[in-house]
């Protein structure tokens, strides 16, 4: 694939994105962005769709997936039979509970850390809601700033916890990067704890893969998803999940079911190709009659990250420092500070957290209002929130942002706040 000469990061790789010349995009993690080339892509086998849909869905469409399966999990390191794609992180973690069976005696529980994503913990209260009292959760309480240490200490305690109550910790899912705060969790010491524990770990990666390094045959989780759409450049929407082989046959369903779901009362008729890969993989390959662009994207998205802007480690060396470097600019201009912990674990990632020079008092009828009037007002959008008791901005460093962009964010940061003070 030929996408062109490799670019410097800054204001020179825009040109490769398509955003409005007016709008500056500080907030990529929340729903990610693809560029120019790979939009084109995107086009290109949607046209390739519409114009034989047959040919195309049912026997062109899944070697194109097979590709992208292999270029990812050569990319995650793992093998290309525990890979699979879906449509986010989000359904990855609805498959892996929906799917687990739960002991009739009511002991299994699943335990999650207070910063699990809103969604999934959702995800686990229906899982609770819907189990006939045969599954319970516990929530494993951290408050950052926190050292990686705290938070193994939390998890063991909860576990030691489970046991004392009669219970059985079944499975634990934890995050690689939270969202707000976005920080890095110690994702690769609390999945050893896990195996050492005989718990299965389930791991968020939502903010990964095209983030932060990924070794699924260093790390061996028992299960692993990621979003292919947010740092990794793929359209939207579009998630890894990783399913070691030992663990496949507890995955029997999609979500939703379709056609590769093997019953256990009787074959029923398939309209689709007699899939080649194995069940596991095969299940996945067709759920549902939807836009399969995003997943053909995968393995172009990586070509052009590699052709183009140099290649993982040199795009994980820009963007983690310039977040930790933005962060600072921030926090100066505002007078406050980066949410970090002593050891700086917490921001070994391309999202920094800035504190506000407002009360919770002040934040609670203004951050909404702040984050309209940046978009209406300033062409641009930042996460506000409140954590423990005081208000914060999460900012996402990117290929195509360098440091001007954050020392332009924390003076129009700092605009709003004065307005919200002057009120």
């Amino acid at each position: 694939m030929d996408f062109g000469p490799v670019v410097s990061f800054g204001q020179r790789a825009l040109q490769h994105f398509e955003f409005d010349p007016n709008y500056r995009n500080l907030n990529h993690g929340s729903f990610g962005t693809t560029t120019r080339a790979i939009r084109k892509k995107l086009q290109y086998y949607q046209d390739l769709t519409e114009a034989q849909p047959d040919k195309f869905i049912r026997y062109d469409a899944p070697g194109i997936i097979n590709e992208s399966r292999a270029a990812v999990a050569e990319l995650i390191n793992a093998p290309t039979e525990t890979v699979v794609l879906v449509q986010n992180a989000t359904t990855g973690v609805n498959t892996i509970l929906r799917n687990m069976t739960w002991n009739d005696d009511c002991k299994d529980e699943i335990i999650y850390f207070s910063n699990i994503y809103g969604s999934c913990g959702k995800t686990v209260d229906y899982i609770v809601d819907t189990g006939l009292n045969r599954v319970s959760a516990r929530e494993i309480p951290i408050t950052y700033p926190c050292e990686d240490d705290e938070v193994l200490a939390a998890f063991k305690a909860a576990v030691d916890d489970s046991v004392k109550e009669g219970k059985r910790a079944r499975i634990c899912i934890f995050d690689t990067v939270s969202s707000l705060p976005g920080l890095a969790m110690p994702f690769e010491r609390l999945t050893k704890a896990c195996r050492e524990a005989g718990i299965l770990s389930l791991v968020d990666g939502a903010q990964g893969v095209g983030m932060i390094d990924l070794d699924m045959q260093t790390l061996d989780p028992d299960f692993f998803v990621s979003n292919c759409h947010k740092w990794l450049y793929v359209p939207r929407g579009c998630a890894v999940l990783y399913v070691p082989v030992k663990h496949q046959s507890m995955i029997a369903s999609t979500l939703p079911t379709s056609h590769g779901y093997i019953s256990r009362t009787g074959e029923r008729h398939n309209p689709l190709p007699k899939g080649t890969q194995s069940a596991f993989v095969n299940n996945f390959q067709f759920v549902g009659t939807v836009d399969l662009s995003p997943y053909l994207c995968v393995r172009d998205a990586i070509a052009f990250r590699k052709e183009v802007l140099g290649g993982e480690a040199k795009i994980l060396k820009y963007i983690h420092a310039l977040a930790k470097e933005g962060g600072k600019r921030v926090a100066e201009i505002l007078g406050t500070e980066v949410l970090d912990n002593a050891s700086e674990t917490l921001s070994r990632s391309a999202m920094t957290n800035v504190a506000l020079p407002l009360t919770p008092e002040q934040g609670a009828s203004s951050l909404k209002w702040m984050e309209e009037r940046m978009v209406k007002d300033y062409g641009t959008f930042i996460p506000l929130f409140q954590y423990n008791g005081r208000l914060w901005a999460r900012l996402s460093a990117q290929v195509y942002l360098d440091i001007e962009d954050f020392e332009w964010a924390g003076r129009m940061l700092l605009k709003l706040i004065e307005r919200v003070k002057s009120t």
